[in-house]
């Protein structure tokens, strides 16, 4: 998910996104401590994902204030 598809969604679409990834991020941490994942870069961009939905949530947070 880049950058553009993060700043065009909504405020409850970000929240959702946010346990999503976070979810996926989870089980991929735990199936790669089990056995190593096919691509462990995967676990990186999830993790940016995350971090670009906290920013644009804090973001908007900041410009309502």
């Amino acid at each position: 998910m880049k950058q553009k598809e993060v700043i065009e969604l909504s405020v409850d679409e970000l929240n959702e996104k946010l346990n999503t990834f976070k979810k996926e991020l989870a089980e991929m941490k735990m199936s790669h401590a089990v056995s190593p994942i096919e691509n462990p870069l995967q676990i990186r961009n999830k993790r940016r994902v995350i971090a670009r939905i906290y920013t644009e949530l804090t973001r908007r947070k900041q410009e309502q204030e």
